[in-house]
């Protein structure tokens, strides 16, 4: 498995290999020791999430009150979608910032992002599946979200998509007003907290 930095500190992108023959295919898309060759500690396995989503579902873009946050390996075993990582930790040096990665059920290319991150995605195909595992159990006093379509993200959704969003990341506020009220995690907190957990013995 191959594994490289993405332009947001502290989120990765991982290609496993993938072998196909006449039965169909096999691959590994979660390696332990990859993962922690490239984070520099073990993912923390608190909970596993599956979603399935129509052509043009916007999901995210989600962060949790860190610490804990909640960590996520995503990807896709059936269909394909856009996978968007944003910078939302007040104080980092990248902060606003974003990347995307194409996640499909062909490459079975998977991503990790860091506590403290947001994360949503679009699916580009119906019914396309997410599975991701996560740090911490879902606690829904500690989850927020900031508006996907905020102009001050402009993130680059596919035009030829017709956005549909929940009502709860519809009307998610701006990364401004996320900001001014206080709910966006803060970089030193997250650097702290990394810090913890790659000094926990494996």
């Amino acid at each position: 498995m191959d594994f490289r930095r993405l332009r947001v500190p502290d989120a990765y992108e991982f290609t496993p290999r993938v072998f196909p023959d006449e039965r169909g295919s096999f691959s590994a898309p979660y390696q332990e020791d990859t993962l922690r060759a490239a984070v520099g500690h073990s993912l923390r396995l608190c909970q596993t999430n599956h979603s399935v989503s129509r052509r043009g579902v916007i999901r995210g873009i989600h962060f949790a009150d860190t610490p804990p946050g909640q960590a996520k390996y995503v990807y896709c075993p059936q269909g394909s979608m856009l996978d968007f990582i944003v910078d939302l930790r007040v104080g980092s040096p990248t902060f606003g910032q974003w990347d995307s990665v194409l996640l499909d059920a062909t490459s079975f290319r998977a991503v990790y992002i860091a506590e403290g991150l947001g994360h949503g995605f679009v699916a580009l195909e119906d019914d396309t599946a997410m599975s991701y595992l996560c740090s911490e159990p879902y606690n829904p006093s500690g989850e927020h979200g900031v508006n996907p379509l905020d102009p001050e993200l402009d993130l680059p959704w596919p035009a030829d998509l017709t956005p549909i969003l929940s009502e709860k990341d519809r009307v998610a506020p701006s990364v401004a007003e996320a900001r001014e009220q206080g709910l966006l995690p803060v970089y030193d907190d997250c650097v702290a907290y990394y810090d913890k957990l790659r000094s926990i013995p494996r």
